[in-house]
């Protein structure tokens, strides 16, 4: 056919001249631009003489109408029966002469089946086939077959059609992240939305709709811009094009492009991970079908009156007050009450994540519809569960997606907003802002053993780089910012005053490092100088590891890290000199002295119980109880307290024990307690009085009820966290006694553990200070030997190794 046939005259000109008006832009232009070729190729399929039985049919992208400027036309020709001779050719050769990019093929119904059958990706392009020309009836029969094969073969082929996915974010990376995106192949692109689609075809599973037509439209409108502006058939959204796209899609710059790509694929992809996890769900009920219950009446049964059988209700189990665990994912419990617990969707985030869930599409999208703002300042409680979601390491990360897909992050830290989904113009960062600052958290938790305060050290690597969406130097921003942050958190002005100085010098320690003689003794002075005290060390070296490792391979090598920890070390020994005494315990008061003379005269424990509202909750509900102990000195105390305080299901979130004689009869100690209860419900306190004595007589053994119920839990996978690490201070920190330091996973019964570990190894426990910080425990013992005295160093070793023992997985 030459170039001047009517069927395909007019057809280059009026595709250009539609490519560039201004006027047809986005969807619209994508479908005049489709309804264009569909007529060219109608016209070019009729001057070719097409016999009966044969049609023309779009598949693919061309298929859904979505062409982009140089989008290649996928293109099937389907006929029953023999074909005449060059056919196809002179359909082809005009769309081949005119520099379209033609993907094409000739098939019978049976044979487009066969390879859809054999190829994957040729199946999901026969989902979107759309009759062009010819007999309408052929393509509706082939439709029809194609998808009905699709919903057949669906177990077989949906995990196949996830591997794609994965296989390609391998290769391409995630879009939401990358300088240079692959706006079609990597993960959140244009490939996901057409796999989205394919599992909706299915009929078993469907991705979460809010926002993704308009995700879609983004990377569809990006992709066409850059086809404008190149001239080429490119995905890749180089930096070199990123301004004149930005240009012709009217943005104000690239960093506003990208953001708005990001922010698309972000979408998408968080769409997938919710498909993906019903896809699962599915899949694993068709595999191991739910049993079904025969529900008697209320007569006696008698094999003839049965109700009607039903499935049996899924299995829920509990993980937190108002979270439960159902069918591999954290959902709310049905008396959760959003409205009214504004800590809830906190609460289920670091229940999830310490559990190694995902939290439930529905259940997020409750939390953000009907949960309220946190009160300012935030509840403890609110403070703590952040801390033990962030504290789950890498299991936070999917849960954090979830909540800030939903907005629930930005609701609760304004200043988020101002980093989410910025561009770092910087070869050695490999996330955007936000992301880079979860990632930090994720890889400081993996070094809370390292400081004293895994919860600033936590909340540091989180918030240090909010400055980056602020004008100037991001760490003196950042530091004025965090301030606000931190009080608006809760945070006490010496907290408050330690995130400020991580935040503001979070790069001191490498630049110091790497740029100054690590010989000469003023570098070591100039650090000591800044952080002021050792805790202040510990916890910037940790930042600064964590903020390195998170931004990618070229910020620390074993080079730097080499460097940074000899300054530390000599940093450490400039500070050794200041010995500031520890803080003195607070004065007994005069209930706690009562309690005391009360059990020196009696020689029995005496007992005091306060429930206590958790500031800022409605309607003043109990949200943890203070419990005082005062008893005759004993062995064993310690551990079997809280032992029963676990069989209870009482958290203790701090805990002291100091020894008073009131009366001079002889030692009493003081066991003060600050605990919460698992589930949000307070144990009877009668009940509780009476076997804190029964376990004190030896009538109860604490230790087999803990053992009984971790038989009888189901075994969930959990997460994996840092080992426990048990030390001895150094001798300056007590002339008294051996100070043992015990930081460890907080899990229930760990008390009760090293307390036992204490008692069998023949010390005395003459003070304890105990504090939960999120998920961390972090605790220190002062113990004497029988004679009152310190510890030898051989015999404080034996004790490190037993309650290193005692903590050992079981």
């Amino acid at each position: 056919m030459s170039s001047t046939d009517p069927a395909e005259y007019g057809y280059p000109a009026e595709r250009a001249r539609l490519l560039a008006d201004p006027g047809a832009t986005g969807p619209q232009r994508r479908a005049a631009l489709a309804r264009l070729t569909d007529d060219w190729l109608a016209a070019l399929y009729r001057a070719a003489g097409a016999p009966a039985r044969t049609a023309l049919v779009a598949v693919g992208g061309y298929g859904r109408a979505e062409l982009s400027p140089r989008s290649d036309l996928d293109v099937l020709l389907l006929h029953e029966g023999p074909l005449a001779d060059g056919l196809a050719e002179r359909v082809w050769y005009p769309v081949w002469d005119s520099g379209v990019a033609l993907d094409h093929a000739v098939r019978t119904p049976a044979g487009a089946r066969e390879v859809a059958a054999a190829d994957l990706k040729a199946q999901l392009g026969l989902l979107d086939a759309r009759h062009l020309a010819g007999d309408p009836q052929l393509t509706a029969d082939l439709r029809s077959a194609v998808l009905a094969d699709w919903r057949a073969t669906a177990p077989e082929r949906l995990p196949e059609l996830r591997e794609l996915g994965r296989a390609r974010a391998e290769r391409h990376g995630e879009l939401s992240f990358l300088l240079e995106p692959d706006l079609k192949e990597a993960r959140g692109g244009l490939r996901d939305l057409v796999a989205l689609n394919a599992v909706a075809a299915t009929w078993l599973a469907d991705a979460p709709r809010d926002g993704l037509d308009e995700a879609a439209r983004t990377l569809a409108d990006v992709r066409d811009a850059l086809h404008l502006s190149t001239g080429r058939a490119t995905e890749r959204l180089s930096l070199q094009d990123q301004d004149q796209v930005a240009e012709r899609l009217g943005v104000l710059d690239a960093d506003t492009l990208l953001r708005q790509v990001y922010r698309a694929a972000r979408t998408v992809a968080y769409a997938c991970d919710v498909t993906w996890r019903s896809v699962d769900r599915v899949l694993a009920a068709r595999r191991h079908p739910v049993p079904r219950r025969a529900v008697r009446f209320g007569f006696p049964f008698n094999g003839a009156r049965r109700a009607p059988v039903g499935p049996v209700a899924p299995e829920r189990r509990p993980l937190a007050e108002g979270v439960v665990e159902q069918d591999g994912e954290a959902v709310l419990a049905q008396a959760a009450r959003p409205a009214t617990d504004p800590v809830l969707p906190l609460r289920a985030a670091a229940a999830a994540a310490q559990a190694g869930l995902a939290v439930g599409y529905a259940t997020v999208r409750r939390l953000a519809a009907e949960s309220g703002p946190l009160p300012v300042p935030w509840p403890d409680e609110a403070r703590e569960q952040l801390v033990t979601l962030l504290g789950a390491g890498e299991a936070c990360l999917p849960v954090w997606e979830a909540l800030e897909a939903e907005g629930l992050i930005s609701r609760m830290l304004p200043d988020w907003e101002r980093v989410r989904c910025r561009p770092q113009r910087n070869a050695v960062h490999r996330w955007t802002v936000d992301r880079h600052l979860i990632e930090t958290a994720v890889r400081a938790a993996a070094m809370t053993r390292r400081t004293a305060r895994p919860d600033l050290l936590l909340v540091a690597a989180l918030l240090h780089d909010l400055g980056k969406g602020w004008p100037g130097d991001h760490s003196e921003a950042g530091e004025v910012i965090v301030r606000d942050v931190a009080v608006r958190m809760g945070f006490g002005k010496r907290d408050t005053d330690t995130l400020a100085l991580l935040v503001r010098h979070h790069l001191t320690l490498v630049d110091t490092a790497t740029r100054r003689d690590p010989d000469d003794p003023a570098t070591a002075d100039l650090i000591a100088k800044a952080v002021g005290t050792q805790t202040h060390l510990e916890l910037l070296h940790a930042l600064t590891e964590a903020d390195a490792t998170a931004t990618g391979p070229a910020a620390w090598s074993s080079w730097r890290a080499s460097l940074v920890a000899t300054l530390v070390e000599r940093t450490a020994a400039r500070l050794a000199g200041d010995t500031r005494p520890p803080a003195a315990d607070p004065e007994v008061t005069a209930d706690q002295e009562r309690l005391a003379v009360e059990a020196a005269r009696t020689g029995a424990p005496a007992l005091a119980f306060t429930a206590h509202a958790e500031p800022g909750t409605d309607g003043g509900e109990p949200m943890g109880v203070e419990l005082t102990l005062a008893i005759p000195d004993r062995p064993g105390l310690l551990g079997t307290v809280a032992g029963v305080l676990a069989v209870h299901r009482l958290a203790v979130r701090k805990a002291g024990l100091r020894e008073l004689d009131p009366v001079g009869a002889g030692p009493v100690l003081l066991l003060s307690w600050t605990v919460a209860a698992e589930y949000g419900d307070l144990p009877d306190a009668a009940r509780l009085r009476a076997d804190l004595r029964r376990a004190l007589d030896g009538s109860l053994d604490v230790t087999r009820k803990l053992a009984e119920r971790d038989a009888a839990a189901p075994r969930r996978r959990g997460i994996s966290t840092p080992p426990p690490v048990v030390t001895v201070a150094p001798h300056d920190a007590s002339r008294s006694a051996t100070v043992l330091e015990v930081r460890a996973h907080d899990a229930p019964g760990l008390l009760h553990r090293i307390g036992r570990a204490l008692d069998a190894s023949g010390v005395r426990v003459r003070t304890a200070h105990v504090s939960t910080l999120g998920a961390e425990a972090v605790d220190a013992f002062y113990l004497t030997s029988a004679d009152g005295g310190p510890l030898a160093a051989g015999r404080a070793e034996e004790v490190v190794r037993a309650v290193r023992a005692a903590l050992e997985p079981h």
